[in-house]
């Protein structure tokens, strides 16, 4: 029996893609037998509860906890800072989180288990791997899952009073005001400029309060906007976006898993406040959590900009033209928490990976010295993988280190790419004497960039870095 072929590449794509689909299929299945279990539950008890005369009552009350409630949130109720009237409030509210990532979950399971009476949970992306050791309210099982799919089952799973609404489409101008509209408070748990100055004026123009935090390494920050009189909004604190490259995010820099952890759950601490009507809001106020020296510290915000385009005295963001804005062109990002790709060099300074394997495979065959490749990540991404015969200088060392560089490449044959790969890139180009290779292809664009300045005429990009060189030839490659 001959043996089954190996299916190509775009084979494995569409059948990938399918799987997806049907996890996410079957996870809206168990999530609608689960809710229809439960509600079969309840029926059964009330008939129960029905047959025959109710029994009198040996005692009186004048709230609207049901006994269940009162059994689950019991420990509120004996707090004399929380009680009764605040586990009602908060049973009656309601709460909006922007993002089931890592500050998202741990604020959705508290705010399920706590009692909120409706949680709306918006994202637009599905469970990756990657996402496990801070997203903990996703599992194994539900990778490929749509991340609020997959959110919405676990907040269900946890507390069966809490109404979830899934909001699949993610959050953007068109439908941004229609969200937020059907809720008393917003929770921030997006990790982007242009979703987090959005948030902020639909809050702004609804008059919402906005509970916000970040969390990149092992720092975060929580606060409170729009919330008491002078209170600030995101762009009285920030009128102008940060450039993007001064952007730090999860995919990039990393982040210590329990440190969005404790920020959503301080998140979740902030809503039970707001919607229960107890203790100090940190509004006007943020707190910082240096998590590595176990720090908390809290500082002043600044009041309300009454030039500020969104809660000033004239702003200029309104119900009216707020779906028109271009946040993109403000942020110069897109809405997004995935890492930007950079492209600032032209097609003649770059290289596929399997442009730089085809030159490595002939020089190792006729007995040429291998090419130079230049490795700029951080040390502790080098230490993990890299190609044979790199040599590493993080980006950062380049300029103070130009001289090794030309010795490198001295060292080392110049020789003229070629192989397979795109027309466009690696053709009529000086010969390349250096291949630079980073993580995604962003920072040796950056490098090559800056060598040229520095008088290596000779170097190229590796377009998509290591991500791309395992995507592409080698699966097998522990890439992050």
């Amino acid at each position: 029996m001959a043996p089954a072929e190996e299916p190509r590449g775009d084979e494995l794509e569409q059948k990938e893609r399918e799987l997806a689909l049907l996890k996410q299929r079957m996870a809206l299945l168990e999530q609608e037998v689960a809710d229809a279990r439960r509600r079969q539950q309840h029926a059964a008890a009330s008939t129960t509860a029905q047959d025959g005369p109710p029994p009198p009552r040996s005692f009186a009350c004048s709230h609207s906890l049901s006994k269940e409630h009162v059994q689950r949130y019991s420990r509120h109720l004996l707090l004399p800072s929380f009680g009764l009237s605040a586990q009602e409030r908060l049973c009656q509210g309601s709460v909006l989180i922007v993002g089931c990532g890592g500050l998202g979950s741990p604020a959705a399971l508290y705010l399920a288990a706590s009692g909120v009476g409706t949680l709306g949970l918006v994202d637009h992306d599905v469970v990756d791997l990657s996402n496990l050791h801070r997203q903990i309210i996703h599992t194994e099982a539900r990778v490929g899952v749509h991340k609020a799919t997959s959110a919405a089952q676990a907040c269900a799973a946890l507390n069966s009073l809490v109404k979830v609404n899934t909001h699949m489409d993610g959050f953007n101008p068109a439908n941004a005001l229609e969200i937020v509209r059907g809720y008393d408070v917003v929770l921030d748990a997006t990790d982007n400029p242009t979703t987090r100055y959005l948030i902020n004026d639909a809050c702004v123009v609804l008059g919402k309060p906005l509970v916000s935090a970040a969390a990149v390494g092992t720092d975060g920050q929580l606060t409170v906007y729009n919330y008491g009189e002078d209170a600030p909004c995101y762009r009285c604190l920030f009128p102008e976006s940060p450039a993007p490259e001064n952007c730090s995010r999860c995919a990039d820099a990393g982040v210590l898993g329990p440190v969005p952890g404790a920020m959503g759950v301080l998140q979740a601490v902030e809503v039970v406040k707001l919607l229960g009507g107890v203790g100090d809001v940190l509004a006007k106020k943020l707190l910082i959590f240096d998590a590595l020296a176990g720090r908390f510290t809290t500082v002043r915000l600044r009041g309300k900009r009454t030039e500020c385009v969104a809660c000033g005295l004239c702003p200029s963001i309104t119900r009216e033209n707020l779906a028109a804005y271009d946040y993109v062109a403000f942020t110069g990002q897109a809405p997004t928490d995935a890492a930007p790709s950079l492209s600032v060099l032209p097609p003649s300074l770059r290289v596929t990976p399997q442009q730089l394997q085809g030159v490595m495979s002939s020089a190792a065959v006729s007995g040429r010295a291998p090419p130079a490749v230049l490795d700029v990540r951080p040390a502790n991404q080098f230490s993990l993988m890299h190609l044979p015969n790199a040599t590493h200088i993080p980006f950062e060392q380049l300029d103070a280190k130009v001289e090794e560089v030309k010795d490198l490449i001295r060292g080392s044959k110049c020789v003229e790419c070629s192989g397979g790969g795109s027309a466009e890139i690696g053709e009529q180009r000086p010969e390349a004497g250096l291949y630079v290779m980073c993580r995604r292809g962003n920072n040796s664009q950056l490098a090559v960039a800056r060598l040229r300045e520095l008088g290596v005429l000779n170097a190229v990009d590796v377009v998509g870095g290591m991500e791309n060189w395992a995507k592409s030839l080698d699966p097998s490659m522990p890439v992050i």
